[in-house]
């Protein structure tokens, strides 16, 4: 209860104003920006990666010379210099342009019966060499594991008593355990394969088998069960009450 003699609450003064003003837009430009600077970067890296790889010929200053009618080099007083008046064209993205055209025609080559033949016969060639042998056929599995099977994913969010009993701990969903692993296991039930990703970078963690009574499935998808573990839980699916499921 406030009195008479209750001092008044002090207003903030104008650096404090000026402080709080220039946290709130760090806090809407900081994510706007890193996005931004993020793409830009990648779109630059391809493109150093890609143009020298592209003939000269095929070079963007190069065309735009050629259909300007502007040669590379001239001759003055007997000498064959570069042309002072030749344009130069530095154009960010064609590059990535480049990139998924070209990997979009090897896709389209690769899917064919010819194409199909060329890459076994090119695949046999390099299993007989031992040290290339080894390295294609692991970034071979990593590529196939994280593009080509792309289409199969995580089915859903859950819960597990771990690594011990009363501790919980997120995990996905992944597939049902076969063969030797679900053999072996001693389990009479379904066997579930469990993936616990690791906070803040969940594409490390461990791969886990639980039997399918010991696991509660959640509401939350799995891109909001993601958001959990990445914030280290201070990103709910509902953030209005976390007790809720995701709107």
């Amino acid at each position: 209860m406030n009195t008479p003699f209750d001092p008044e609450p002090r207003r903030p003064g104008l650096f404090s104003r000026l402080r709080a003003s220039f946290l709130t837009g760090l806090v809407v430009i900081a994510p706007v920006g890193l996005t931004i600077w993020l793409i830009w970067t990648v779109i630059g890296w391809i493109d150093g990666f890609v143009w020298p790889l592209v003939p000269g010929a095929w070079q963007p200053d190069a065309l735009v010379n050629y259909w300007l009618g502007n040669p590379r080099f001239i001759e003055a007083n007997g000498v064959r210099i570069e042309n002072p008046d030749w344009i130069r064209v530095n154009v960010r993205g064609v590059g990535v342009i480049v990139f998924l055209t070209f990997t979009i025609f090897i896709g389209w080559i690769a899917k064919g019966y010819i194409g199909r033949s060329l890459i076994r016969y090119a695949e046999s060639l390099v299993e007989r060499t031992p040290v290339v042998r080894s390295i294609y056929s692991g970034i071979k599995q990593i590529s196939e594991t994280v593009f080509a099977q792309s289409e199969r994913s995580f089915e859903k969010a859950c819960l597990i008593e771990y690594p011990r009993r009363g501790i919980w701990a997120i995990g996905f969903i992944s597939t049902t355990a076969k063969g030797e692993v679900s053999e072996r296991a001693g389990n009479g039930g379904e066997l579930l394969s469990i993936f616990v990703p690791t906070t803040p970078n969940p594409t490390s963690g461990f791969l886990l088998f639980f039997p399918a009574e010991d696991i509660i499935e959640l509401d939350m998808t799995v891109e909001d069960a993601a958001k959990l573990v990445i914030s280290a839980g201070l990103v709910y699916p509902n953030g209005k009450d976390p007790t809720l499921p995701p709107e």
